[in-house]
């Protein structure tokens, strides 16, 4: 890679990496799509846990029998150290035999024993318990994700809605299958090792304690400089990962376009980032323990040392200077094991916010009280006089009044950005009008229930989406109840049938994601056939045909037009010539109507659909 080009990438970079560096603010680094996770400290730790913990509640003898069983861990942690006091005192002073020793290890083993024992159905229980919450944890984030508007959908990135799910739901996880546990064994370890120590001997104590303020200097120090790094190492691993998955999916225009070279510089220059990044992270992260433990083995030497001055000029007993050394070891490991846990708490806890931010995400408006099903709706719609925008202050549709009456197929054209696929949004009420109001039948749709409506609505996009599963079970998608006859009848009408039948299982082949093992027009006739299968009354076309080609398209417009049969067809086409047979053609520029008729009447007001579909001026 030569200078210029990495000038020209460090300049690119240096933005993006600063934006995240500005939005991620100094509480470390935060969990992303790309990152694969990272997060902060939380902005309501209190709130988040109270909510967490409102999933255990109905676990709660559960719980109790969780922590009576860490208090027997810790506490037989702690009981087999000392049962060495009476065994080493008696050794020590030449009263003891075989038998004495065989006791004392017996006794340890006895003691330890149980604490294994309570260890172990400590960590069976609090999985199932931990699981059980993850589970209601995930209905709840699933349920309300289903509930909410279109609107969030298109205002929020994808891959981060998923890690939502994914990332921040195990970071919950594991905190309450493991860090909720560790945090009070360590907490109880604690003060049961800092009481023993005070009854074994109060001077050792305080030696002891004289080294804990270095102790936790020294982790917050290193914390705070590992914090610092790791967030401009996910910074880099965001910036490399975010590249390669944009390079993948667009593998096919940097191929078309000679650009392997550029690809491989770019990702060589984003790569070296990382591993800068890395070295610096990993390293201050790296020396956390060897340094804790250093100090800890000082405090240990030092106590050790004067823990003999004491038995040869205070008498202190060889048996009680045995299991202070090795209680003061056990002081610093929960120290550091709690210092360690913050992370994992905050990174939980910011997880467990990204996720209630979500549930506390405003759902559709919930149907009016009044709001009724049409019996045997015909598909009468009109727009009458209205406005709407998606932002306020944008106005995308300005005054808009058209209608299509039961059984016609209406066509909307216009540039890009026109307002017509917005039409079809306010129908479907994805969004909900600023003003006017959208009829159907002679009933205003706010006032139909929403599920009802969305039921008597066919689409068809531009943008094919299958999902996992056979061919049967996607055209089924549409009616779940529909019978194997009527499926086969819908592939047939969306001239689908017949390449199906050529398919190795046929209807019961199983697609690949997004059914990437058929082709592009392959894809749009199932979804036609989806929405052929469902019967409803209004058909709503949006560029349906445009990733068919010419030849394709003539093969299925004769089962296009069955499809339309009988049902209120919006069609938004830019091939104008699929569209000249349709009853009415409603031009849009900015938002407005400004011509209606059928093809031959708009030719010759040689208006703009004139200009459009003569070519004297470009369509936008």
């Amino acid at each position: 890679m030569n200078e210029v080009t990495k000038a020209r990438l460090e300049a690119k970079y240096a933005k993006k990496r600063e934006e995240y560096l500005k939005s991620h603010g100094n509480d470390g680094p935060r969990r992303g799509p790309a990152s694969g996770g990272f997060k902060g400290k939380p902005k309501n730790a209190k709130g988040s846990i109270k909510r967490l913990f409102s999933y255990m509640k109905a676990d709660t003898p559960k719980l109790i029998i969780v922590g009576f069983l860490v208090v027997i861990n810790a506490g037989c942690s702690l009981a087999g150290s000392y049962v060495l006091r009476p065994v080493i005192n008696i050794m020590a002073s030449g009263n003891g035999t075989i038998k004495t020793l065989l006791n004392g290890i017996i006794a340890m083993a006895a003691i330890y024993g149980a604490g294994v024992i309570a260890q172990y159905m400590q960590s069976r229980i609090m999985i199932t318990v931990s699981q059980n919450a993850l589970f209601k944890f995930r209905n709840d984030l699933n349920k309300k994700i289903s509930k909410l508007p279109l609107k969030y959908y298109d205002s929020n990135n994808h891959g981060d809605i998923m890690s939502r799910f994914t990332n921040d739901v195990d970071a919950v996880g594991d905190m309450l299958n493991n860090t909720i546990v560790s945090i009070i064994s360590g907490v109880i370890t604690l003060i049961g090792t800092i009481a023993l120590m005070l009854y074994t001997n109060v001077w050792l104590t305080l030696v002891t304690f004289a080294s804990a303020p270095l102790m936790v200097f020294v982790a917050q120090l290193i914390g705070k400089k590992s914090r610092k790094y790791y967030k401009e190492q996910q910074a880099a691993l965001g910036a490399l990962n975010g590249y390669v998955e944009e390079t993948i999916s667009g593998q096919k225009v940097v191929k078309v376009f000679n650009h392997e070279d550029l690809a491989n510089d770019e990702f060589e220059f984003l790569n070296e980032q990382l591993k800068g990044k890395q070295l610096f992270a990993q390293f201050i992260g790296g020396i956390m323990g060897p340094v804790m433990g250093n100090l800890s083995q000082v405090a240990y030497s030092l106590t050790a040392m004067i823990g003999g001055v004491l038995c040869v000029a205070r008498g202190f007993d060889v048996g009680g200077l045995t299991i202070f050394v090795n209680y003061s070891r056990q002081f610093s490991r929960p120290i550091n094991e709690l210092s360690m846990q913050v992370t994992s708490i905050f990174s939980a806890l910011a997880g467990a916010e990204r996720v209630f931010d979500v549930m506390d995400t405003e759902p559709e408006a919930e149907d009016n009280e009044d709001a009724v099903e049409i019996e045997n709706l015909r598909g009468d719609v009109v727009l009458d006089h209205v406005t709407f925008g998606y932002t306020e202050g944008q106005t995308v549709l300005k005054d808009v009044s058209l209608y299509a009456k039961p059984g016609q197929k209406i066509a909307l054209v216009g540039s890009t950005g026109a307002g017509k696929t917005t039409i079809t949004n306010l129908i479907t009420r994805f969004y909900d009008i600023d003003s006017g109001s959208v009829m159907i039948d002679g009933v205003d749709i706010r006032n139909i229930k929403r599920d009802f409506l969305r039921k008597n609505i066919a689409m068809v996009l531009q943008d094919t989406h299958l999902f996992s599963g056979t061919v049967r079970e996607n055209i089924r998608y549409g009616r779940l109840d529909a019978t194997d006859e009527e499926v086969i009848e819908a592939a047939k009408l969306a001239s689908a049938h017949s390449f199906i039948m050529r398919l190795e299982n046929g209807y019961d082949t199983v697609l690949d994601g997004d059914g990437s093992n058929l082709s592009q027009g392959q894809r749009q006739l199932l979804n036609i056939a989806r929405a052929a299968v469902s019967k409803a009354p209004i058909l709503i076309l949006d560029e349906a045909t445009s990733s068919v080609d010419t030849r394709t398209e003539k093969h299925i417009e004769h089962g296009m037009d069955r499809l339309m049969k009988d049902r209120t067809t919006l069609v938004i086409a830019h091939r104008l010539s699929t569209v000249r047979n349709a009853n009415a053609i409603i031009v849009l520029e900015h938002g407005q109507v400004i011509e209606r008729g059928s093809h031959e009447e708009l030719l010759e007001m040689k208006g703009r659909y004139y200009e459009l579909y003569t070519g004297k001026k470009e369509l936008d």
